[in-house]
């Protein structure tokens, strides 16, 4: 027979599962967040996956945009009523065209069709609990042609998770299908991914967000696009897309920025001809401030899609993010305001290509200078006209109006 020090520690180690038991119950039971996970894992997770069901995630629900849109799109148009589709956003109230519907981030719901839709299409990473099941099929759109170093290529990952990397290589092993937007980041991404492409998974397709910048009616939507935003029709239009500082930030996915150029000396001298319009990027927190520039400066870092945005502007200033690599489908004109240039590439990130010798256009360093810069556009756009060429043939050759087709006649009709 069991002793009694054998029956004591018995009954304490049952005690205490019991114990944890309830403590983790109570936990479930007092967070959605977690009662959602539970509910995703021990009930959802059991219910047939329905073959016809896809489901749209842009930058965590922020918006409705990027390539998902246009494989949104693509697929209704081309296929009605052959799918359902289900769009993750978290402004509820979103109007979708063709009937998507509209489930917030996190909740309930969202748990529900991550356990039962067939297909997935995300441009940024799943949520680290989903785990894909047999017959469900993931496409990664990502979103950018990647200038800045990315996941394993960094030394090190600036504010992020100290798990960052091991989180990033589980969640990449649940891609079935990564889109590249050129033969460039097609190499890149299996190196800074870790990406085996096995079975002709890696889609060298171009991104199907920019289909809109080969449109041929693409004036004329331009122009419908400024009266809907306000954007005076006789004026230039300089759009300003600049990114986030890895080192400035209030906490994981907030990011500081403050404004560099000076908004007012440009309304100044360039007022007469040209408006401003601003999109920071969607990890940075902070409002601009726009006080007294009405009628020059539109702040549209709220504004869903940014491959509108590129229709509506003439010229481009950015600093390191890969917005240009996507403007320059356009071939219209690109400077460069990079006045933390030696920081940003020598400390935060690093870069994949050579900025000072490929950029199709100057790096400048002052609002003087960019001032200067766009009142001289005409020589600018001469001087760089010979490595726009070899930039656009590199970063845009692929891109010709079809990639959402061809992704759909990949990964739908094949699946």
């Amino acid at each position: 027979p069991p002793t009694p020090t054998a029956k004591s520690n018995s009954s304490t180690t049952k005690n205490r599962r019991s114990h944890l038991a309830g403590v983790k119950a109570k936990k479930i039971f007092k967070n959605k967040n977690e009662m959602n996970k539970y509910l995703y894992r021990h009930k959802y997770k059991n219910e047939p996956i329905q073959k016809n069901l896809i489901m749209f995630e842009t930058f965590r629900g922020a918006s409705y945009a990027d390539s998902p849109k246009y494989i949104y799109e693509y697929l209704a148009k081309n296929f009605p009523g052959q799918y359902e589709f289900v769009w993750v956003l978290n402004d509820t109230k979103t109007k979708l065209p063709y009937g998507g519907t509209v489930v917030k981030r996190m909740t309930r719901k969202y748990a529900y069709y991550l356990a039962v839709c067939k297909y997935f299409v995300f441009n940024t990473r799943q949520p680290l609990w989903y785990r894909k099941r047999e017959g469900q099929v993931f496409l990664e759109t990502w979103h950018g042609t990647p200038l800045k170093r990315l996941a394993f290529d960094q030394e090190e990952v600036t504010a992020a998770s100290p798990t960052y990397k091991a989180q990033f290589y589980r969640q990449k092993q649940e891609w079935d299908y990564l889109i590249a937007p050129n033969a460039f980041s097609s190499e890149i991404f299996k190196s800074c991914f870790m990406y085996k492409d096995e079975g002709d998974t890696m889609l060298d397709t171009g991104y199907p967000r920019n289909d809109l910048l080969s449109d041929p009616h693409k004036e004329e939507i331009a122009k419908e696009l400024k009266k809907k935003v306000g954007i005076p029709l006789d004026k230039k239009v300089i759009l300003y897309a600049p990114t986030w500082r890895d080192d400035e930030y209030y906490g994981n996915g907030a990011y500081k920025f403050q404004l560099k150029l000076n908004l007012e000396q440009m309304r100044k001298e360039l007022g007469d001809e040209y408006v401003i319009i601003l999109r920071t990027h969607y990890y940075i927190a902070d409002v601009l401030d726009l006080t007294g520039l009405d009628g020059f400066a539109f702040n549209l870092s709220k504004y869903d899609d940014i491959t509108e945005i590129y229709l509506m502007s003439d010229i481009l200033i950015t600093d390191y993010s890969s917005v240009f690599f996507d403007f320059a489908n356009l071939k219209r004109p690109m400077l460069f305001y990079t006045y933390d240039l030696d920081k940003y590439r020598d400390v935060l990130r690093g870069f994949y290509i050579n900025m000072e010798e490929e950029l199709p256009g100057p790096l400048v360093f002052t609002t003087d200078e960019v001032i200067d810069t766009i009142k001289h556009m005409d020589e600018i756009t001469e001087k760089y006209a010979d490595r726009y060429v070899k930039f656009y043939d590199k970063f845009c050759g692929w891109e010709d109006g079809h990639s959402s087709q061809r992704v759909v006649e990949t990964v739908f009709e094949k699946n």
